[in-house]
């Protein structure tokens, strides 16, 4: 396996399941008095399908990197690994319909709640991971245009 495929294949599962998504969105709609879905519900949609479109991003500059295989692979999958988990952190708020926005104190999962350290570490490592992950594929296609 190599990066590309590995963005190209997880481009088609995000797609497949914004896809699925929806349809969970449009029955939530039809359902609710006001015709709204709860609100993750929404964002897991909406972001499934960003994610999506982000992997064919970086499959394209995975294929244009000079870095080896290995290091493009870890780069691609990096930032794929924090796309899933909040996609799947959005389908559980949505499923659970426990917030409407998980950033907010106290942190909730259901009846649980989350500290708000590790809700920090986690966002901060999703950050590090998707930016640190696309730069080094983004510095691999610099370096190719100076050779």
């Amino acid at each position: 396996m190599n990066a590309v495929f590995l963005a190209q294949l997880s481009c088609g599962a995000f797609f497949l399941t914004g896809l699925v998504t929806g349809v969970w969105k449009y029955r939530a709609m039809i359902l609710d008095e006001d015709g709204l879905a709860p609100a993750y519900v929404d964002i897991c949609h909406r972001a499934a399908l960003m994610y999506a479109f982000a992997c064919l991003v970086l499959a394209e500059f995975a294929g244009l990197s000079v870095w080896p295989g290995l290091v493009n692979i870890l780069a691609v999958a990096v930032p794929v690994l924090f796309f899933a988990a909040a996609v799947g952190s959005y389908a559980i708020h949505g499923l659970l319909k426990d917030t409407d926005n998980q950033l907010r104190r106290p942190h909730r999962l259901g009846d649980r709640h989350i500290s708000s350290s590790a809700m920090n570490a986690g966002v901060y490592a999703l950050a590090l991971g998707e930016i640190g992950g696309f730069l080094v594929l983004f510095s691999g296609f610099l370096v190719g245009l100076s050779n």
